[in-house]
């Protein structure tokens, strides 16, 4: 088995030096950017994890949405901007270039605090977490995720920021490509808040790009038209998609109690914590998702708007209060 994975891991590699080579150096000396060659370098390794993650979204949970499907969804418009999202954000590395770019604008930073005997946290310091490269892993991966609801948290709570995330629950036919439908500028704020905590705690290129990959393959899967709840202990110790599913309800995404519900990105554990998890009763059917001013009965029956370009330009409106 571990020499099966070292041959694909090799062969992935392989692939990469040979794309970094003969396409990405090219452009890179083109443009005359070789300063982010580092940048390019990780870009390409997402890049191609992008689609490895593709591959196996499609080949594993796809089945599982035609075997327990949550409700019976047409392939619609919706759908077919959802894949463009996807393919967009997987491809594009979004989340790696803003951690790439900041860092040596925190690096700067870094050094002025120094002198002023101020210092960043960095988890990989202590003691505990020294000796074991697992451990640590699994404490960023916890850190972020902390931060993560909080952002979440802010998204729905914060009006303007809730002009922009409304995008994201205008979808009323969730799949697996749902996960990406979001506003280019609310991905924009995410990622630099990420991108900043996770330099202050002292995450590695290598590690971001592994923890972004398995933070977005679980989003995926919980965005997923899929019937499959973890049972009672597993609900609580990660994001199902039947908790997330509660979270994109119509009456518990935003107008819920203090507007919201289920912001836990991957760990349902800071929702339980604080108050604001929100359990599917299994013996009820689920609610319908969207937002409640898409409605025909309400009177404002907004548009959240039909494809990519016609999205981002009403979110900007929405921001504006303008639409």
């Amino acid at each position: 088995m571990f020499e099966t994975l070292e041959s694909i891991t090799a062969a992935f590699y392989a692939v990469q030096a040979a794309l970094f080579e003969t396409l990405v150096i090219p452009v890179v000396r083109a443009l005359n950017l070789t300063a982010f060659t580092t940048e390019a370098f990780y870009g390409t390794e997402l890049f191609l994890l992008g689609f490895v993650q593709i591959g196996l979204l499609y080949a594993l949970v796809r089945p599982l949405e035609k075997w327990r499907p949550a409700e019976m969804l047409e392939i619609t418009q919706d759908r077919r901007t959802d894949v463009v999202y996807t393919l967009l954000h997987r491809l594009g590395g979004f989340a790696l270039l803003s951690f790439l770019i900041l860092t040596p604008l925190l690096d700067g930073v870094e050094a002025e605090l120094r002198l002023l005997g101020i210092s960043r946290f960095q988890l990989d310091a202590l003691p505990l977490l020294v000796s074991s490269p697992l451990l640590l892993f699994f404490a960023y991966f916890i850190v972020l995720d902390f931060v993560g609801y909080w952002i979440h948290r802010g998204q729905h709570r914060i009006h303007l920021w809730w002009q922009l995330h409304a995008l994201h629950h205008a979808n009323r036919s969730m799949s697996l490509w749902s996960d990406n439908r979001n506003h280019l500028l609310d991905d924009c704020l995410l990622d630099i808040i990420m991108a900043i905590v996770a330099w202050f705690i002292g995450v590695e290129p290598a590690q971001f790009v592994l923890l972004t990959m398995v933070s977005r393959m679980l989003q995926s899967l919980q965005h997923a038209n899929v019937h499959l709840p973890f049972g009672w202990l597993g609900e609580r110790l990660i994001v199902s998609p039947t908790f997330h599913r509660v979270h994109h309800s119509v009456h518990s995404g935003y107008e819920g109690p203090a507007r919201g519900c289920n912001f836990g990105v991957l760990l349902p554990w800071w929702d339980s914590l604080l108050g604001t998890a929100k359990w599917h009763n299994p013996a009820l059917p689920f609610d319908a998702t969207g937002v409640r001013d898409q409605t025909t009965d309400n009177a404002t029956g907004r548009n959240y708007g039909v494809g990519f370009w016609a999205q981002q330009q009403l979110g900007f409106l929405r921001l504006l209060g303008k639409a």
